[in-house]
């Protein structure tokens, strides 16, 4: 079967830096903090404060009030970055339905409907739970309905692979245009998960950074780094077959030309610690995107300020690309502004890394103030800098153990 190349003609993004993709990218590259207090519920009890919401959001700008009455925040996230993708995109009306699909990830799906009808359950009695609540919940309704909207009947279904989501939904769809079953995918990942539940697990397994500085709790390969900043939002993108898109004449932000997804077989929660599974997805991707050694890397990190994961992902890029050539990548954490976004920070991280190679602009890693000796790569602290970067790496390392790696390149 001849593989067919696949390139990204539109984007969109709802983020604690901005509810559309000029905003995020402004103050992504700005390196501004968008971590705060927690306002969404009361934190008195909770040893974590501090997350990174999305302020300001209206999902009137993007569905009718009974869809927003009937779903999720999450489904309403991943729907507004769906809508700026397309129209970004200009793809409606150029394909049949048929030729076209939708694979958005979410680690944990509808969990703010999950707590809200369970207390009504315990305060009210069943018969006060929506009959709603169960397709409000589940992990598959955004990919739904996206769909819907768009009358897409290609194949549509969600990445569930935790932090590795939105990554997953993006590599998916590539091999579904790659090989042919669609010439067109609407895909990426969405999550809302600041809520007291959520909160309470990720608190009691020690994974929540419980700073009270902002400046001070996401610290991506910092030595003084302590656990994640819980964060929210949605990245969506268009991925078109090349020839089609150049046909229409269509915006390329990039090719996508690189996947790789493995498990660590290790642990549910802890990376494998040496690294192994991180290290072959990258090679995996690395080796589809024809990787020769020579090229300017931008990677972005998957760096979620815990303990392990910077200093076995730091390992694992050493192993990927090899000791000398790693000491050149431009390596970068936007987590250390936009919180974990979870199940959609693979998707919302992929925007970024295409905006580097667009812009020739690397975000920077925030608040690294403290070098670690487990983590001596170049980071980019503190400042973007100006770089020609030909192609980008984006990493997700879920629990589980799974492993996505994306490659993008820059036509």
């Amino acid at each position: 079967m001849t593989e067919r190349r696949v390139v990204v003609t539109g984007m969109g993004c709802v983020t604690p830096l901005g509810n559309d993709l000029p905003t995020f990218w402004s103050n992504l590259v700005a390196g501004k903090n968008g971590i705060g207090p927690i306002t969404k519920f009361d934190t008195t009890d909770f040893k974590a404060k501090l997350a990174a919401e999305v302020r300001d959001f209206d999902p009137k700008l993007y569905m009718e009030k009974p869809q927003i009455l009937h779903s999720d925040l999450y489904a309403q996230l991943a729907m507004a970055a769906a809508v700026q993708a397309m129209e970004d995109s200009g793809l409606a009306g150029t394909l049949p339905g048929e030729r076209i699909g939708v694979y958005v990830g979410s680690g944990i799906g509808g969990i703010q409907t999950f707590e809200a009808e369970h207390a009504k359950l315990l305060n009210k009695g069943p018969r006060r739970v929506s009959a709603y609540f169960i397709p409000m919940m589940i992990a598959n309704i955004a990919s739904s309905m996206i769909a819907i909207r768009y009358g897409c009947m290609g194949p549509a279904m969600p990445a569930v692979t935790a932090c590795a989501s939105g990554s997953n939904a993006i590599g998916e769809a590539l091999r579904v245009v790659r090989h042919g079953y669609a010439d067109a995918m609407i895909c990426g990942g969405a999550e809302a998960t600041v809520t007291p539940l959520a909160a309470a697990g990720f608190c009691n397994m020690q994974a929540l950074s419980t700073s009270e500085d902002p400046n001070a709790a996401s610290l991506p390969f910092d030595a003084r780094r302590g656990g994640f900043v819980m964060g929210e939002g949605s990245g969506i993108l268009v991925l078109e077959e090349y020839e089609h898109a150049k046909a229409r004449g269509a915006k390329i932000y990039g090719e996508v030309c690189g996947y790789g997804s493995t498990n660590d077989a290790h642990h549910i929660t802890a990376p494998h610690p040496e690294g192994a599974g991180g290290a072959r997805a990258m090679a995996d991707a690395l080796r589809e995107a024809g990787y020769t050694g020579d090229e300017l890397v931008y990677v972005n990190a998957h760096g979620t300020g815990t303990h392990l994961n910077d200093a076995i992902e730091t390992m694992a890029l050493k192993k990927a690309f090899g000791e000398e050539k790693a000491k050149g990548l431009l390596i970068s954490s936007t987590k250390s502004m936009t919180g974990h976004m979870l199940g959609a920070a693979g998707a919302v991280e992929a925007i970024a890394s295409l905006k580097a190679l667009e812009e020739g602009v690397v975000p920077p890693t925030i608040n690294l103030l403290e070098a670690d000796p487990d983590c001596d790569l170049n980071y980019v602290p503190g400042t973007a800098v100006q770089a020609p970067v030909t192609l980008a790496l984006s990493n997700s390392l879920g629990f589980g153990g799974h492993n996505a790696c994306l490659t993008f390149r820059k036509l």
